[in-house]
């Protein structure tokens, strides 16, 4: 849960403690009781629950403006968790007029007090440039800060620098070894990345399997190139038994979240009845999905997908184009 306990020990009867308890058992409208008699006496840290359980409707109505209001209290105390939730409401306007310098400084306050969400956060925006100057070595000390208080995406987000070189010396060990340590804590990103990297041998020695198990670590957290790429390997055998269905059921997950070289793939399939039975209707939706998917950057697939289209539709009669034609335009992507 997100509220805060702010003790290590079990705590003694307190208004405090029994508000924590009876957040736990879901009773909001006494843990709201409770902690508004902790806050009136100052307690930070039930005043930043207080705000928190009015920034999520917890108990009372939600309200942003009231959340503010205690946020601001346990904030001005010195409580990390408050400053953050400053910072991220004065970036997104949320309770507050967008303020980016405000945000910035709330963000510096908790991360000086080592909370790692805000300095990752002041990372990704100095690396953006988004309220600041764009600083990649910058981005990357508070990167690091982060990283080494176990923060995955500080930790994937690293990696990825050492891997370009950004703000740090270029070392696809080190980028490794951060790629790993997030992988570790389930961050799909850096499972993804690992399952290239073991793919293509770079940076590291190729092994087939290894990449299959990370691409299926990913796979699993609907990361969607990693499905692709998992229908590749059981498609062509590598890394695996080769599997047309498994390779088919993979795609498939994959192009229902809109990725543009499964929809194709899977046109193909379709088409060809490798795997499954032919479907050429079916095979119309997906190339006629592929190639509205395909951005410019990859302008050659998207005519490839036309014209596999088009070679289709010459042995489909006009009924069959138009529930092709209908069956796209009715299509939505599957969030993950």
């Amino acid at each position: 849960m997100a509220i805060r306990d702010k003790r290590d020990k079990a705590p003694p009867p307190t208004p405090f403690a029994d508000a924590v308890i009876a957040y736990g058992q879901g009773d909001y409208a006494t843990a709201l009781r409770l902690f508004s008699e902790a806050a009136a006496a100052g307690d930070a840290a039930a005043q930043y629950n207080l705000g928190f359980l009015h920034d999520t409707g917890r108990g009372v109505p939600a309200d942003a403006t009231a959340a503010r209001e205690w946020y601001e209290k346990a904030a001005e105390q010195g409580y990390a968790a408050a400053q953050y939730k400053l910072g991220d409401m004065h970036e997104s306007g949320r309770g507050v007029p967008v303020d980016l310098e405000a945000a910035k400084r709330w963000y510096q306050l908790a991360a000086q007090r080592n909370h790692a969400a805000a300095q990752y956060r002041l990372a990704i925006n100095s690396d953006s440039g988004h309220g600041m100057p764009r600083d990649p070595a910058e981005a990357a000390k508070w990167l690091r800060k982060a990283a080494d208080q176990n923060h995955p995406a500080a930790q994937y987000a690293l990696g990825v620098k050492h891997a370009k070189g950004d703000g740090v010396p270029k070392d696809a060990v080190a980028a490794i070894g951060w790629y790993r340590k997030a992988a570790n804590q389930n961050h799909a990103g850096a499972q993804f990345d690992l399952g290239v990297l073991h793919g293509s041998g770079e940076g590291i020695a190729r092994n087939f399997p290894e990449a299959v198990r990370w691409f299926q670590k990913a796979a699993l957290q609907q990361h969607a190139s990693a499905q692709y790429n998992l229908g590749v390997m059981y498609g062509n055998g590598r890394g695996v038994v080769a599997n047309p269905l498994e390779a088919v059921r993979w795609y498939r997950q994959a192009a229902d979240q809109g990725h543009a070289g499964a929809q194709y793939n899977l046109g193909a399939i379709c088409a060809a009845g490798d795997g499954v039975r032919a479907d050429p209707v079916e095979a119309y939706k997906w190339f006629t999905l592929a190639a509205a998917g395909f951005p410019d950057s990859r302008a050659p697939a998207r005519e490839l997908a036309l014209d596999q289209r088009a070679r289709l539709a010459e042995a489909m009669s006009p009924e069959q184009v138009a529930e092709g034609e209908r069956l796209a335009a009715q299509w939505k992507p599957v969030r993950s």
